[in-house]
Formats: structure tokens, C-alpha cells, sequence
């Protein structure tokens, strides 16, 4: 596959790949961060190397700016260079009248004005309110609360490489991803 037809994978920050408290769990930390305990979602390494050979690879938080720069860069392998490493600055703020709260919103608009279509863009995030607006890209994930069992990573892993060759991601059914990453394996 030619270098320039990856599909882009935006990936989210916190209770995606890692989650941060001020409260420490029972078990040590990966790190601590301006006084947060930081544990890293297990598998993640491992994730974003595999990922890196057949996406282009992206984070999108809706935290602050230097949180997401900062928590990147050390959760980062060496050998993997982001498109970019956005954060709330890049989200827009909406009205969620069904939650009753202000919203950032992570519009993929943005990212196609960087020249990335968005039929080869894929957003995963655990919280669908933050991208309401591009349903036909958005992978959910169960939120990672530092559950050292947890597997979310390799088993979207497989899904994804299961649409890695795909010319429209738009056109993929992503809900019950984990059914049908199922189905598939028992094919």
C-alpha cells in the first residue's frame, strides 16, 4: 500500500490509552504528572508500534494543551512521529442540551482543512459526545479507569487490521466492532 493512502487514526488520550488520577491505585504507576499517577492502558507500546505499519497515527485530547504534549511525548515510543498532537484548543465547544453541559467537540473538518480526507480518518475515543458529528468515523472504546487486565487495545488491534486497506471508513459498520472482530476470528 502506497505510504500516502494510510488511513489516518486519530487516537484519544485519557481513558483511551491512558488514565490519570490524583488518587493512586493499588498498583504503582507508570508515572506521576503535575499530580496526577499516570498508568499507561495495558499493551499500549505494543499498540502504537503495530498501528504505526499500517496507519498514520494521530492523538486528539480534550484536555489542555501541555497536558497532551507533555503525557505524549512520555508515553511515546521513540520510533513513531505523530501527524500531530492536538488537544482542547483544537475542540470546539458545543452546547450538549441532552447532557445539559458544554461539550469540546472533536470536528474532523479541522482535520480534513490539514489535507486528510475523511474517508481514510478513523476517530477512537471513549466518550461518543466529544464526536457526535463524525458517527461514520468514530471507533468507541470501553474507558480505561487502570484496570491492569484490561485487553480493549489488542482486541481493536485486530479489528483495525482488519480495515487498514479500507478506500472508505465511512462505509463500515464500527458499532459492535468487538462482535465483529469476533465473528471474524471464529470464521
Amino acid at each position: 500500500m502506497n505510504e500516502t493512502e494510510k488511513i489516518l487514526l486519530i487516537l484519544d488520550l485519557d481513558e483511551t490509552l491512558i488514565h490519570a488520577t490524583e488518587t493512586k491505585l493499588e498498583i504503582d504507576s507508570d508515572f506521576q504528572y503535575a499530580g496526577y499517577y499516570v498508568y499507561k492502558r495495558p499493551n499500549l507500546i505494543e499498540f502504537l508500534i503495530e498501528m504505526n505499519q499500517y496507519f498514520k497515527l494521530a492523538i486528539w485530547s480534550s484536555a489542555d494543551d501541555k497536558y497532551v504534549n507533555d503525557v505524549t511525548e512520555l508515553i511515546k515510543p521513540t520510533e513513531i512521529e505523530f501527524e500531530f498532537v492536538w488537544a482542547r484548543s483544537r475542540c470546539t465547544i458545543r452546547r450538549d442540551y441532552e447532557l445539559d453541559q458544554y461539550v469540546p467537540e472533536k470536528r474532523l473538518k479541522k482535520v480534513k482543512k490539514r489535507g486528510f480526507r475523511l474517508e481514510k480518518s478513523l476517530i477512537v475515543d471513549d466518550s461518543p459526545e466529544k464526536t457526535k458529528d463524525n458517527f461514520g468515523n468514530a471507533i468507541y472504546v470501553l474507558p480505561f479507569e487502570g484496570n491492569q487486565n484490561d485487553n480493549e487495545l489488542n482486541i481493536l488491534s485486530e479489528f483495525l487490521k482488519t480495515i487498514k486497506d479500507s478506500e472508505n471508513v465511512r462505509r463500515i459498520e464500527k458499532r459492535g466492532w468487538r462482535n465483529i472482530k469476533t465473528a471474524n476470528n471464529n470464521v
